[in-house]
């Protein structure tokens, strides 16, 4: 097969090499993907660059999320037929080298899920990391109906999915950009009220339109950056969920105006968290990312063992993994019925 890869971390034009490896065969409770589009997301280009963590293997196939047809099976697979439309996410993580910048992929069956008709594979190679990330971030405390949420940076990946999602919700959204454009794109997404953060004041905007209450919840994408003027928005008992923390946060408790809570839950974490593919930690993240009453497809989707040492034991791991599944189909409807 024709793939992409690299075997030393640094710039994309010095590190990647393109040309042909061995076409992978799907082991027992995997099925083999013929790769349509394949999904760059910010860890997969810092994996790549060296500055996101050490670098776990001599050769690496990028990318994690991808779409396209199922076209082998292998022994104890039961899931899928050869031809079904799939999005896949994890390709290239949790001790897996070779990711979806190729021809094909040969991956376990429980981190694929079927791809609705009405979706491209460019869309459905979004449905991973991005859409995963907004879905928990925005229902693992259950029903956002007639809740205000603001979205930072509502024209990025996860940003607009929150957007499209919290709107399908039922929820009044405030989405925050950066140019004239983004806000356009943040409008056709659904969101009821967009802030240009370099020139309107966020937080006199977003009061103004929530009556002076403050917003209900918050899905943030930059933690570290934006938490001093997040932390002025939030309404009694309200949720801010900081997904992404490249820099080191910084808030005095005065800048708070009301009781909330805020939970970092960084994205990759949260996203194998919610598929069940991780233990520990990350688990702990989501759970604590979804105290409260708690939406059961996504909090149920937690394998967290003891003080979260050691891997899953096998009958939580196989329940995580059917809620994953249970939660990945939920956000493919909920996609769906918001495009």
């Amino acid at each position: 097969m024709r793939a992409v890869w690299y075997e030393e971390t640094g710039p994309a034009a010095d590190v990647l090499t393109y040309g042909e490896m061995a076409t992978p065969v799907a082991g027992p409770g995997e099925v083999r993907i013929r790769l349509e589009a394949s999904g760059v997301n910010p860890a997969d280009v810092g994996r790549r660059g060296g500055g996101y963590r050490a670098k776990e293997f001599s050769r690496v196939i990028p990318n994690s999320d991808g779409a396209g047809f199922i076209d082998q099976i292998g022994d104890g697979a039961t899931r899928f037929k050869i031809g079904d439309r799939v999005w896949l996410f994890n390709g290239q993580r949790n001790g897996r080298a070779f990711g979806t910048a190729a021809e094909y992929i040969a991956l376990a069956e429980h981190l694929v899920t079927p791809l609705p008709d009405n979706l491209s594979f460019a869309q459905g190679a979004t449905l991973g990391i991005p859409a995963m990330t907004a879905w928990c971030s925005l229902f693992a405390d259950g029903p956002i109906v007639g809740k205000s949420v603001l979205v930072t940076g509502g024209a990025g990946a996860v940003g607009h999915y929150a957007v499209q999602l919290a709107k399908w919700g039922g929820a009044q959204v405030i989405a925050t950009v950066s140019s004239a454009i983004k806000g356009e794109h943040a409008r056709q997404a659904g969101a009821d009220l967009v802030v240009n953060y370099r020139d309107e004041d966020v937080v006199a905007k977003a009061m103004a339109f929530t009556g002076g209450r403050g917003v209900d919840q918050l899905v943030d994408v930059d933690f570290g950056g934006n938490i001093a003027t997040t932390l002025k928005l939030m309404a009694m008992n309200s949720t801010n969920r900081g997904l992404r923390h490249e820099r080191q946060p910084h808030a005095d408790r005065a800048d708070a105006r009301a009781d909330g809570e805020v939970h970092y839950a960084p994205l990759a974490r949260l996203v194998r968290a919610a598929a069940g593919a991780a233990c520990g930690g990350a688990g702990r993240h989501l759970e604590m990312a979804g105290s409260g009453a708690a939406n059961p497809q996504c909090r149920g989707a937690v394998c967290a063992v003891g003080d979260g040492a050691g891997p899953c034991r096998r009958r939580e791991r196989r329940q995580a993994r059917h809620r994953g599944g249970r939660l990945r189909a939920l956000i493919s409807a909920g996609i769906t019925a918001a495009w």
